[in-house]
Order: C-alpha cells, then sequence, then structure tokens
C-alpha cells in the first residue's frame, strides 16, 4: 500500500519557558496546543462530561471523581513527571478561531529513543466541536513536531474498527494500517481489538511512498 506524502503544513513551534521540546506551544491550522494547567480545569471538566456519550465508546469509562479537581491535579504531577523524562507529550487542543476554546486533547506517549526513536499517538475531540477540522490540525502538528523536533522516527495510532471517522483522519494523513492487535485495549470491561496504524518520518518526505 502507497502512503500519501504529507501536505505542507503552517506550523509553527513558539519557545516558552525553559523546555522548548517538551513544553511547547504549537500552532496548527485551526488550533493551538500547549501542556494542561491548573487553570484549564473548569473546561476540562466541562469537556469531558458534555462528551460522555461521544467518548464512551472509544475509551474506559470514568466516574465523577475521575474529573474531580483533586484527580486532575494528580493527572497534572504525572504528566509534569513525564514530560521531564521525555517519556510523554500531553497537550490540551484548543480552537484558535474560538478565542482559545478548549476543545480535546491529543498526546504522544511511550516515547523511545535509541534504535526505536518511537511514540504511541492518542487524541480525542469533544462532542460539540466534531467535523471541523480540529482533529486534523491537531494531529498533523503533533506529528510535524514529533519528527522535525523531537526527533522520531515512527508514530503508532491505535482505533477499534468500528471507528470509521478515525480510520479516515488517519488515513487522511498518511497513517497505514498495519493490522489488528487482538484484545489490545480493556474498554468498558471488555478486551477490545484494535486496528494498528504507523506513519514514519521517510512517509512524510516528498517522493515517498510506490
Amino acid at each position: 500500500m502507497s502512503t500519501r506524502s504529507a501536505a505542507p503544513l503552517m506550523f509553527q513551534l513558539l519557545q516558552t519557558r525553559s523546555a522548548q521540546l517538551f513544553d511547547p506551544v504549537l500552532i496548527a491550522g485551526s488550533v493551538l496546543m500547549r501542556s494542561p494547567q491548573t487553570e484549564d480545569y473548569g473546561a476540562w471538566a466541562g469537556l469531558r462530561r458534555a462528551s460522555r456519550s461521544h467518548l464512551n465508546p472509544w475509551e474506559d469509562d470514568w466516574s465523577e471523581a475521575d474529573i474531580s479537581f483533586a484527580a486532575y491535579r494528580r493527572r497534572l504531577r504525572l504528566w509534569e513527571r513525564h514530560r521531564k523524562q521525555g517519556a510523554a507529550l500531553p497537550l490540551f487542543v484548543h480552537a484558535a478561531d474560538q478565542d482559545e476554546t478548549l476543545v480535546g486533547g491529543v498526546t504522544l506517549t511511550n516515547i523511545r529513543y535509541g534504535a526505536a526513536r518511537s511514540a504511541i499517538l492518542g487524541y480525542w475531540i469533544g462532542a460539540d466541536f466534531v467535523r471541523r477540522g480540529y482533529a486534523s490540525s491537531a494531529v498533523e502538528g503533533v506529528v510535524a513536531h514529533a519528527f522535525d523536533a523531537l526527533g522520531l522516527h515512527r508514530l503508532e495510532a491505535a482505533c477499534q474498527p468500528e471507528n470509521k471517522p478515525s480510520a479516515r483522519l488517519l488515513n487522511k494523513l498518511g497513517f497505514v494500517r498495519e493490522g489488528t492487535a487482538r484484545g489490545y485495549l480493556r474498554i468498558n470491561g471488555e478486551w477490545r481489538d484494535h486496528d494498528i496504524y504507523a506513519v514514519t518520518a521517510a512517509d512524510r518526505r516528498p517522493g515517498a511512498g510506490g
């Protein structure tokens, strides 16, 4: 299967604070992405509550305690530790065309260097903001940052076969379906199969594929 070369992207890495690579502000298309902050809690919790039925089929269920302020602060501490270790890059996605309203999140996890130079991509968009191009912009911007700034070679993403919108998004952005991982993640009490997609730095070079 051939891959499509990544389209040119209006991408900007704004150097902020001291951690330039793992605490960036990224602007890509219609979104601005930055590290989660304590003051984002209200918008994050509200968006998660409003999007519960939309997100529930694709991720493990959660209780109200899981989106409490105390739980959010624990999440921030974990994210901060992983950023400092260079093991993960969690970012909130804000709509640049809507006064930087919080619309979702995107993450790189299990970041590995050495011979692998790879990471796992994850993303979500709130129910009221789907089909507006925010997910495409966010994923494209993070992919560019992963390859061009972090120096990674390969990104993987997993989605359930029934999640057609996510599959279309990954195909659109040059990810290639490599197969199905059986019982890949436990979602709402069931071990569910996931299709595995991947893109490499070589796929994004002009003339890649064939």
